[in-house]
């Protein structure tokens, strides 16, 4: 009689756990996918209701510098499973892609249900069993895995476990952070969750946020000096909120910003009008205005109207107005202070989570053998654009190829 297949717990629905349970269903392990929410992939679909964007067709060594200092540790498994793979991946699923104008690569019908029905369906097509509603609380004293259900606690024992538990944004879709406690209790090294991919605070005038709020402000260049003394700058558009700035010009520096204002206020600059020099600004603003009024004398000579002349006015005022020199110098440098990050849960992402350093090359934890994490519960953050979803897919594929091969050499030790 031949022996039963070992059996994994896969906690948490996601992406990266779905990854890790195909990687494991396919290799004919038994699969059981714990998933607190009545169902699974609910960021997912979230995330894909206004076009999912799955990953970014770009040169590798410009794709892999989006995850900032995290790029070192993500580069291994995201060259196993890079942009070409995640398409390849889309594709074996049912799924054509494109790419669009700006590079991201999206499904052809843009949605991510399709993806997911079609994902689901494979899954349960190799014997994957699906369990909602189970809120995973750690371990026994035997080691068995512990659950909170509607029919109460349940247990159950697992040959191998990989965790893909999210991060701490977006508690109501089942990603509250809750995990970090149990797991520095359990000794794994876990760094403090913080809100990535973002807005941050302003304050604006009250004329302002009242006229603006909900208005984008496109075409600029955002300047930001980190700790260190570098000057980082991204040019692109955000958004104007009744709090302060948003949007993926914010998330594109977001790390930067995060770095910046951990111990107060910091300061960033904008460039109203990249496309023009600041003497040219003033040389059109020298031109003699006559009766012209203000706002008619900055839209005629260099086009300036709407939200990027109240941001002029946010900073100017009174005399300075008057001087053609200070005019232009602020639309080149027009400095806004920024308070601090909006909350975690309004965040479209975190950073922070399980270290790396407490990892092994197949994302094992050492303190714990046999427990492999995965997704945005590891201590890495990303801008927007396809770098989010492609790291919890490459992560999540890690993971369950690690957790095969301990299986494996488990396996053989058993036997000698």
């Amino acid at each position: 009689m031949s022996a039963a297949p070992p059996r994994v717990a896969v906690i948490g629905g996601g992406p990266a756990g779905l990854m890790a349970a195909d990687v494991l269903s396919q290799a004919g392990v038994a699969v059981a996918v714990f998933e607190r929410m009545p169902t699974v992939g609910r960021k997912l679909l979230m995330a894909g209701r206004g076009g999912l964007n799955l990953t970014h067709a770009e040169d590798p060594s410009t794709f892999l510098a989006r995850y900032g200092r995290h790029h070192g540790a993500l580069a291994p498994f995201i060259a196993r499973f890079d942009a070409t793979a995640v398409r390849a991946w889309a594709a074996g699923l049912g799924i054509d892609t494109f790419v669009g104008s700006s590079g991201k690569v999206f499904p052809v019908g843009m949605k991510a249900a399709p993806l997911l029905r079609a994902w689901l369906a494979r899954l349960q097509a190799a014997g994957v069993h699906l369990h909602p509603r189970h809120r995973w609380t750690g371990w026994d004293a035997d080691g068995a895995l512990r659950f909170d259900t509607p029919a109460g606690p349940v247990g159950y024992r697992a040959d191998a476990t990989v965790l893909a538990l999210g991060g701490g944004s977006w508690a109501r879709l089942g990603t509250d952070g809750s995990w970090a406690p149990v797991l520095a209790d359990a000794g794994l090294d876990v760094a403090p969750l913080t809100p990535s991919n973002c807005g941050y605070e302003i304050a604006w005038s009250a004329h302002f946020r009242e006229r603006f709020a909900g208005e984008p402000l496109k075409a600029v260049r955002l300047s930001i000096t980190d700790p260190a003394g570098q000057v980082h700058t991204r040019q692109g558009e955000c958004l104007v909120t009744a709090a302060g700035l948003q949007g993926p010009l914010i998330y594109a520096l977001g790390a930067v910003l995060r770095e910046a204002v951990a111990t107060g206020p910091a300061t960033i600059v904008l460039d109203l009008m990249p496309e023009r020099s600041e003497a040219q600004l003033a040389a059109a603003l020298a031109t003699p205005r006559g009766a012209r009024s203000l706002s008619n004398h900055l839209q005629r000579r260099i086009g300036l109207k709407g939200i990027k002349a109240a941001l002029l006015r946010e900073a100017l005022s009174g005399a300075a107005l008057d001087d053609t020199g200070a005019i232009a110098r602020t639309l080149k440098a027009l400095p806004l202070q920024v308070l601090r990050a909006r909350p975690i849960d309004e965040a479209i992402s975190t950073a922070g989570g399980v270290r790396f350093a407490g990892l092994d090359h197949r994302l094992m934890s050492t303190a714990r053998p046999g427990l492999f994490c995965a997704g945005e519960m590891l201590d890495w953050d990303a801008p927007t654009g396809g770098y989010l979803l492609t790291a919890c897919l490459a992560t999540g594929r890690a993971a369950g190829a690690g957790a095969l091969h301990w299986l494996s050499t488990r396996q053989e030790r058993n036997i000698c």
